[in-house]
Protein backbone atom coordinates (compact mmCIF):
# COMPACT_ATOMS: atom_id res chain seq x y z
CA UNK A 1 0.00 0.00 0.00
CA UNK A 2 1.43 3.50 -1.15
CA UNK A 3 1.69 6.04 1.43
CA UNK A 4 1.05 9.76 0.53
CA UNK A 5 4.78 10.17 2.53
CA UNK A 6 6.11 8.15 -0.27
CA UNK A 7 5.26 11.05 -3.10
CA UNK A 8 6.77 13.38 -1.59
CA UNK A 9 10.34 13.16 -3.12
CA UNK A 10 11.95 15.70 -5.28
CA UNK A 11 12.04 12.62 -7.93
CA UNK A 12 8.41 12.41 -7.82
CA UNK A 13 7.74 15.73 -7.67
CA UNK A 14 9.29 18.09 -10.19
CA UNK A 15 8.99 18.40 -13.63
CA UNK A 16 12.28 17.72 -15.90
CA UNK A 17 12.72 21.31 -16.40
CA UNK A 18 10.77 24.78 -16.14
CA UNK A 19 11.18 27.82 -14.29
CA UNK A 20 8.91 26.81 -11.13
CA UNK A 21 7.64 28.75 -8.36
CA UNK A 22 5.33 28.25 -5.36
CA UNK A 23 4.42 28.77 -1.78
CA UNK A 24 6.10 27.32 1.51
CA UNK A 25 4.82 28.03 4.79
CA UNK A 26 7.25 29.86 6.73
CA UNK A 27 7.40 28.89 10.59
CA UNK A 28 9.47 31.92 11.55
CA UNK A 29 7.85 34.07 9.17
CA UNK A 30 4.20 33.15 10.72
CA UNK A 31 3.18 32.56 7.02
CA UNK A 32 3.59 31.79 3.68
CA UNK A 33 6.95 32.52 1.54
CA UNK A 34 7.02 32.72 -2.44
CA UNK A 35 9.65 30.86 -3.24
CA UNK A 36 11.87 29.50 -6.61
CA UNK A 37 13.07 25.94 -7.12
CA UNK A 38 16.97 26.49 -7.64
CA UNK A 39 18.14 22.90 -8.05
CA UNK A 40 18.01 21.27 -5.06
CA UNK A 41 17.64 24.38 -3.04
CA UNK A 42 14.03 26.54 -2.28
CA UNK A 43 14.99 29.74 -2.75
CA UNK A 44 12.78 32.36 -0.70
CA UNK A 45 12.28 35.38 -2.82
CA UNK A 46 9.74 37.19 -1.19
CA UNK A 47 11.68 40.17 -0.54
CA UNK A 48 11.07 40.85 -3.98
CA UNK A 49 7.58 40.15 -4.67
CA UNK A 50 5.55 39.93 -1.40
CA UNK A 51 2.97 37.37 -3.69
CA UNK A 52 1.99 35.42 -6.25
CA UNK A 53 -0.10 37.57 -7.92
CA UNK A 54 2.54 40.58 -7.74
CA UNK A 55 5.22 38.14 -9.84
CA UNK A 56 2.16 37.60 -12.45
CA UNK A 57 2.02 40.78 -12.77
CA UNK A 58 5.52 41.38 -14.34
CA UNK A 59 6.54 42.27 -18.09
CA UNK A 60 8.21 38.73 -17.80
CA UNK A 61 7.47 36.79 -15.14
CA UNK A 62 9.91 33.49 -15.68
CA UNK A 63 13.01 36.46 -16.03
CA UNK A 64 11.66 38.23 -13.21
CA UNK A 65 11.67 34.95 -11.20
CA UNK A 66 14.99 33.88 -11.91
CA UNK A 67 16.85 36.95 -11.31
CA UNK A 68 15.21 37.34 -7.69
CA UNK A 69 17.72 37.19 -5.07
CA UNK A 70 16.64 35.60 -1.97
CA UNK A 71 17.91 33.42 0.80
CA UNK A 72 17.46 29.63 1.02
CA UNK A 73 14.76 28.07 3.18
CA UNK A 74 16.36 24.36 2.95
CA UNK A 75 16.32 21.29 0.73
CA UNK A 76 13.66 20.76 -1.56
CA UNK A 77 13.21 17.04 -0.30
CA UNK A 78 13.73 18.15 3.26
CA UNK A 79 10.75 20.40 2.89
CA UNK A 80 9.02 17.99 0.99
CA UNK A 81 9.46 15.09 3.67
CA UNK A 82 7.76 17.54 6.08
CA UNK A 83 4.61 18.38 4.19
CA UNK A 84 2.84 15.26 4.66
CA UNK A 85 0.15 16.08 7.83
CA UNK A 86 1.47 12.60 9.80
CA UNK A 87 4.74 13.50 10.02
CA UNK A 88 4.95 17.42 9.62
CA UNK A 89 6.89 19.37 12.47
CA UNK A 90 5.55 22.64 12.65
CA UNK A 91 8.35 24.72 13.51
CA UNK A 92 10.04 23.50 9.91
CA UNK A 93 8.40 24.97 6.39
CA UNK A 94 6.54 22.94 4.53
CA UNK A 95 4.60 23.22 0.96
CA UNK A 96 1.62 25.24 0.03
CA UNK A 97 -0.74 25.43 -2.72
CA UNK A 98 1.48 28.01 -5.35
CA UNK A 99 -1.35 30.56 -5.65
CA UNK A 100 -2.76 32.91 -3.26
CA UNK A 101 -4.41 35.97 -4.26
CA UNK A 102 -6.01 34.62 -7.90
CA UNK A 103 -9.37 33.90 -7.90
CA UNK A 104 -9.64 30.15 -8.13
CA UNK A 105 -11.82 29.59 -11.72
CA UNK A 106 -13.10 26.99 -13.50
CA UNK A 107 -14.37 25.75 -17.05
CA UNK A 108 -17.18 22.51 -17.00
CA UNK A 109 -17.51 20.30 -19.72
CA UNK A 110 -14.53 20.96 -22.65
CA UNK A 111 -14.16 17.67 -23.53
CA UNK A 112 -16.65 15.67 -25.65
CA UNK A 113 -16.60 12.25 -23.33
CA UNK A 114 -16.68 15.13 -20.13
CA UNK A 115 -19.89 16.20 -21.37
CA UNK A 116 -21.55 12.72 -22.48
CA UNK A 117 -20.91 11.97 -18.85
CA UNK A 118 -22.53 15.00 -17.72
CA UNK A 119 -25.49 14.66 -19.66
CA UNK A 120 -25.71 11.17 -17.96
CA UNK A 121 -25.03 12.39 -14.42
CA UNK A 122 -28.11 14.89 -15.03
CA UNK A 123 -30.50 12.23 -16.56
CA UNK A 124 -29.30 9.57 -14.02
CA UNK A 125 -30.29 12.20 -11.31
CA UNK A 126 -27.55 10.60 -9.42
CA UNK A 127 -28.23 7.02 -9.33
CA UNK A 128 -25.31 5.20 -10.45
CA UNK A 129 -27.50 2.11 -11.52
CA UNK A 130 -29.48 4.14 -14.35
CA UNK A 131 -26.21 5.68 -15.43
CA UNK A 132 -25.14 2.55 -18.02
CA UNK A 133 -28.40 2.38 -19.95
CA UNK A 134 -28.57 6.40 -20.65
CA UNK A 135 -25.17 6.10 -21.29
CA UNK A 136 -25.67 3.66 -23.92
CA UNK A 137 -28.53 5.38 -25.24
CA UNK A 138 -27.07 8.88 -25.77
CA UNK A 139 -23.90 7.23 -27.38
CA UNK A 140 -26.19 5.60 -30.22
CA UNK A 141 -27.79 8.63 -30.73
CA UNK A 142 -24.86 11.56 -31.08
CA UNK A 143 -21.74 9.21 -31.05
CA UNK A 144 -18.42 9.45 -28.77
CA UNK A 145 -16.25 11.65 -30.97
CA UNK A 146 -17.47 15.05 -30.88
CA UNK A 147 -13.89 16.65 -30.84
CA UNK A 148 -13.94 17.96 -34.20
CA UNK A 149 -17.11 19.95 -33.43
CA UNK A 150 -16.32 23.68 -32.92
CA UNK A 151 -18.63 24.87 -30.40
CA UNK A 152 -20.85 27.50 -31.57
CA UNK A 153 -20.29 26.83 -35.13
CA UNK A 154 -23.39 26.38 -37.83
CA UNK A 155 -22.57 21.83 -37.60
CA UNK A 156 -22.98 22.36 -33.27
CA UNK A 157 -26.55 24.56 -33.76
CA UNK A 158 -27.48 22.12 -36.06
CA UNK A 159 -27.00 19.19 -33.96
CA UNK A 160 -28.51 21.50 -31.05
CA UNK A 161 -31.30 21.23 -33.29
CA UNK A 162 -32.05 17.73 -33.45
CA UNK A 163 -31.04 16.34 -30.34
CA UNK A 164 -33.92 19.35 -29.22
CA UNK A 165 -36.35 17.42 -31.71
CA UNK A 166 -35.56 14.37 -30.37
CA UNK A 167 -36.13 15.67 -26.67
CA UNK A 168 -32.57 14.68 -25.86
CA UNK A 169 -31.32 18.12 -24.89
CA UNK A 170 -29.48 19.36 -21.71
CA UNK A 171 -27.69 21.87 -20.11
CA UNK A 172 -24.50 19.97 -20.19
CA UNK A 173 -24.76 20.16 -24.34
CA UNK A 174 -25.67 23.95 -24.57
CA UNK A 175 -22.32 24.44 -22.33
CA UNK A 176 -20.66 21.75 -24.65
CA UNK A 177 -21.52 22.90 -27.93
CA UNK A 178 -23.25 26.04 -27.82
CA UNK A 179 -21.19 29.11 -27.68
CA UNK A 180 -20.85 30.21 -24.10
CA UNK A 181 -18.73 28.00 -21.91
CA UNK A 182 -19.48 27.21 -18.64
CA UNK A 183 -16.90 29.08 -16.11
CA UNK A 184 -18.12 28.69 -12.51
CA UNK A 185 -16.33 29.65 -9.18
CA UNK A 186 -14.61 26.36 -8.07
CA UNK A 187 -12.82 27.76 -4.39
CA UNK A 188 -12.06 30.73 -2.57
CA UNK A 189 -9.38 32.95 -3.01
CA UNK A 190 -6.96 31.57 -0.73
CA UNK A 191 -8.43 28.15 0.40
CA UNK A 192 -6.89 25.98 -2.28
CA UNK A 193 -4.75 23.17 -0.64
CA UNK A 194 -1.08 21.66 -2.39
CA UNK A 195 1.04 19.45 -3.07
CA UNK A 196 1.15 16.61 0.11
CA UNK A 197 -1.86 17.92 1.82
CA UNK A 198 -5.09 16.22 2.35
CA UNK A 199 -7.98 17.30 0.05
CA UNK A 200 -11.74 16.98 0.76
CA UNK A 201 -14.81 14.74 0.01
CA UNK A 202 -18.13 16.03 1.13
CA UNK A 203 -19.30 12.64 3.35
CA UNK A 204 -23.09 13.89 1.79
CA UNK A 205 -21.90 12.62 -1.30
CA UNK A 206 -21.68 8.60 -2.17
CA UNK A 207 -20.69 8.80 -5.85
CA UNK A 208 -17.85 10.83 -6.66
CA UNK A 209 -14.63 11.04 -8.51
CA UNK A 210 -11.04 13.00 -9.15
CA UNK A 211 -10.75 15.30 -11.95
CA UNK A 212 -6.96 15.67 -13.46
CA UNK A 213 -6.62 18.99 -15.17
CA UNK A 214 -4.45 21.63 -16.19
CA UNK A 215 -4.94 24.86 -14.27
CA UNK A 216 -3.57 28.33 -16.80
CA UNK A 217 -2.35 30.90 -14.45
CA UNK A 218 -3.74 34.41 -15.68
CA UNK A 219 -2.71 38.17 -15.06
CA UNK A 220 -5.07 40.84 -14.15
CA UNK A 221 -4.39 41.99 -18.23
CA UNK A 222 -5.56 38.38 -19.58
CA UNK A 223 -2.28 37.48 -19.87
CA UNK A 224 -1.50 33.49 -19.59
CA UNK A 225 1.80 33.77 -17.66
CA UNK A 226 2.05 29.73 -16.32
CA UNK A 227 0.18 26.66 -15.20
CA UNK A 228 0.33 24.26 -13.29
CA UNK A 229 -2.05 20.72 -12.06
CA UNK A 230 -5.43 20.57 -10.30
CA UNK A 231 -7.58 18.40 -8.68
CA UNK A 232 -11.05 19.53 -9.35
CA UNK A 233 -12.76 17.09 -7.05
CA UNK A 234 -16.38 16.16 -8.23
CA UNK A 235 -19.48 15.15 -6.34
CA UNK A 236 -21.42 13.53 -9.29
CA UNK A 237 -24.68 12.66 -7.30
CA UNK A 238 -24.64 16.00 -5.96
CA UNK A 239 -24.20 17.64 -9.51
CA UNK A 240 -26.22 15.20 -11.11
CA UNK A 241 -29.15 16.07 -8.79
CA UNK A 242 -29.61 19.50 -9.96
CA UNK A 243 -27.21 22.40 -11.89
CA UNK A 244 -28.09 24.73 -9.10
CA UNK A 245 -26.18 22.26 -6.70
CA UNK A 246 -23.21 23.43 -8.56
CA UNK A 247 -21.62 25.14 -5.90
CA UNK A 248 -22.18 22.45 -2.98
CA UNK A 249 -20.67 19.75 -5.24
CA UNK A 250 -17.31 22.03 -6.44
CA UNK A 251 -16.90 24.21 -3.54
CA UNK A 252 -15.77 22.85 -0.28
CA UNK A 253 -12.94 22.35 2.14
CA UNK A 254 -10.13 21.62 0.79
CA UNK A 255 -11.98 20.38 -2.39
CA UNK A 256 -9.51 22.11 -4.67
CA UNK A 257 -6.06 20.76 -5.11
CA UNK A 258 -3.09 22.81 -7.34
CA UNK A 259 0.42 22.02 -7.81
CA UNK A 260 3.07 21.22 -7.08
CA UNK A 261 4.25 24.32 -8.26
CA UNK A 262 3.53 26.82 -11.20
CA UNK A 263 5.89 26.13 -14.01
CA UNK A 264 5.86 30.07 -15.33
CA UNK A 265 5.68 30.41 -19.19
CA UNK A 266 9.11 31.04 -21.01
CA UNK A 267 11.29 30.21 -24.22
CA UNK A 268 10.86 26.51 -23.77
CA UNK A 269 7.45 26.26 -22.40
CA UNK A 270 4.21 27.79 -23.25
CA UNK A 271 0.45 27.70 -24.36
CA UNK A 272 1.07 25.52 -27.15
CA UNK A 273 2.89 23.02 -24.72
CA UNK A 274 -0.16 22.88 -22.65
CA UNK A 275 -2.37 22.58 -25.78
CA UNK A 276 -0.91 19.33 -26.22
CA UNK A 277 -0.48 17.95 -22.86
CA UNK A 278 -1.48 14.21 -21.69
CA UNK A 279 -2.19 14.20 -17.88
CA UNK A 280 -2.08 11.07 -16.21
CA UNK A 281 -4.12 9.82 -13.41
CA UNK A 282 -3.45 7.44 -10.35
CA UNK A 283 -6.13 6.76 -7.80
CA UNK A 284 -4.78 4.36 -5.05
CA UNK A 285 -7.06 2.66 -2.37
CA UNK A 286 -5.91 1.64 1.12
CA UNK A 287 -7.76 -1.76 0.32
CA UNK A 288 -5.18 -2.18 -2.80
CA UNK A 289 -7.26 -0.92 -5.34
CA UNK A 290 -5.28 0.90 -8.21
CA UNK A 291 -7.43 3.13 -10.64
CA UNK A 292 -5.28 4.54 -13.76
CA UNK A 293 -6.77 7.10 -16.38
CA UNK A 294 -5.41 10.11 -18.39
CA UNK A 295 -7.12 12.94 -19.80
CA UNK A 296 -5.51 14.43 -23.35
CA UNK A 297 -5.54 18.20 -23.77
CA UNK A 298 -5.68 17.83 -27.68
CA UNK A 299 -8.75 16.69 -27.56
CA UNK A 300 -10.69 19.83 -25.59
CA UNK A 301 -13.27 21.21 -27.34
CA UNK A 302 -12.19 25.33 -26.92
CA UNK A 303 -9.15 26.36 -26.90
CA UNK A 304 -7.62 27.36 -23.96
CA UNK A 305 -7.21 30.55 -25.07
CA UNK A 306 -10.92 31.25 -25.64
CA UNK A 307 -11.79 29.69 -22.36
CA UNK A 308 -9.57 32.54 -20.85
CA UNK A 309 -11.11 35.12 -22.80
CA UNK A 310 -14.49 34.07 -21.55
CA UNK A 311 -13.26 34.11 -17.87
CA UNK A 312 -11.44 37.66 -18.21
CA UNK A 313 -12.89 40.18 -20.71
CA UNK A 314 -14.19 43.90 -20.86
CA UNK A 315 -17.51 42.44 -18.53
CA UNK A 316 -15.43 41.22 -15.74
CA UNK A 317 -12.38 41.73 -14.21
CA UNK A 318 -9.96 40.31 -11.85
CA UNK A 319 -7.21 42.66 -10.26
CA UNK A 320 -5.25 40.32 -8.88
CA UNK A 321 -5.51 37.64 -11.74
CA UNK A 322 -7.11 34.59 -11.66
CA UNK A 323 -6.48 30.55 -11.96
CA UNK A 324 -8.77 28.51 -14.63
CA UNK A 325 -9.30 25.25 -14.36
CA UNK A 326 -9.40 24.16 -18.13
CA UNK A 327 -11.68 20.79 -17.63
CA UNK A 328 -10.73 16.92 -18.15
CA UNK A 329 -11.40 14.23 -20.63
CA UNK A 330 -11.50 11.70 -17.89
CA UNK A 331 -14.61 9.95 -16.56
CA UNK A 332 -14.30 6.68 -14.35
CA UNK A 333 -17.47 4.29 -15.50
CA UNK A 334 -15.66 1.09 -14.29
CA UNK A 335 -16.90 -0.55 -11.19
CA UNK A 336 -15.11 -0.42 -8.06
CA UNK A 337 -17.07 -2.83 -5.90
CA UNK A 338 -20.58 -3.21 -6.71
CA UNK A 339 -21.67 -4.39 -10.38
CA UNK A 340 -23.49 -1.63 -11.72
CA UNK A 341 -22.63 0.99 -9.27
CA UNK A 342 -19.54 2.43 -10.63
CA UNK A 343 -16.38 4.02 -9.29
CA UNK A 344 -16.59 5.98 -6.24
CA UNK A 345 -13.41 7.36 -3.73
CA UNK A 346 -13.12 6.03 -0.53
CA UNK A 347 -11.70 8.36 2.17
CA UNK A 348 -7.86 7.64 2.29
CA UNK A 349 -7.38 7.32 -1.18
CA UNK A 350 -4.07 8.93 -2.52
CA UNK A 351 -4.62 10.62 -6.02
CA UNK A 352 -1.50 11.18 -8.09
CA UNK A 353 -2.19 13.76 -11.22
CA UNK A 354 1.27 13.87 -13.25
CA UNK A 355 2.35 15.44 -16.32
CA UNK A 356 5.62 15.35 -17.64
CA UNK A 357 5.73 19.03 -18.10
CA UNK A 358 4.36 19.97 -14.84
CA UNK A 359 5.38 17.18 -12.34
CA UNK A 360 2.93 15.65 -10.12
CA UNK A 361 0.79 16.62 -8.21
CA UNK A 362 -0.52 13.51 -4.54
CA UNK A 363 -3.62 14.21 -2.24
CA UNK A 364 -5.12 12.31 0.57
CA UNK A 365 -8.77 12.13 0.62
CA UNK A 366 -10.59 12.69 3.55
CA UNK A 367 -13.90 13.73 5.00
CA UNK A 368 -14.34 17.54 4.18
CA UNK A 369 -15.17 18.02 7.91
CA UNK A 370 -11.77 15.91 8.88
CA UNK A 371 -9.59 17.99 6.73
CA UNK A 372 -7.54 20.46 8.27
CA UNK A 373 -10.11 23.76 8.65
CA UNK A 374 -9.39 26.98 6.13
CA UNK A 375 -8.23 29.46 8.44
CA UNK A 376 -5.69 31.47 6.77
CA UNK A 377 -7.45 33.88 4.39
CA UNK A 378 -6.27 37.10 2.21
CA UNK A 379 -6.88 39.36 5.89
CA UNK A 380 -4.21 37.04 7.45
CA UNK A 381 -1.59 37.04 4.05
CA UNK A 382 -1.65 40.80 4.45
CA UNK A 383 -1.17 41.38 7.64
CA UNK A 384 1.35 38.63 7.88
CA UNK A 385 3.15 40.64 4.92
CA UNK A 386 2.58 44.57 6.65
CA UNK A 387 4.29 42.76 9.95
CA UNK A 388 7.28 41.84 7.73
CA UNK A 389 7.26 45.04 5.87
CA UNK A 390 6.70 43.49 2.57
CA UNK A 391 3.72 45.93 1.21
CA UNK A 392 4.81 48.54 -0.70
CA UNK A 393 3.14 50.90 -2.57
CA UNK A 394 5.51 49.91 -5.63
CA UNK A 395 4.55 46.24 -5.02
Amino acid sequence: MSTLAAHLTPERTLPASGTLVGRVWNAIAGGPSLVRVDGGDVIDITASFATLRDLCEQSDPAAAARGAKGQSLGALAAILANTAPETRDASKPWLLAPIDLQAIKAAGVTFAISMLERVIEERARGNPQAAADIRASIRELIGEDLSKLKPGSPQAMELKRVLIAKNMWSQYLEVGIGPDAEIFTKSQVMAAVGHGQEAGLNPVSSWNNPEPEVVVVVASTGRIVGASLGNDVNLRDVEGRSGLLLGKAKDNNASCAIGPFVRLFDEGFGLDQVRSMQLTLTVEGEDGYVLKGSSNMAKISRDPADLVGQMLNAHHQYPDGAVLFLGTLFAPVEDRDVKGQGFTHKMGDIVTVASPELGALSNRMVATDVAPPWTFGASHLMRNLARRGLLEDNR
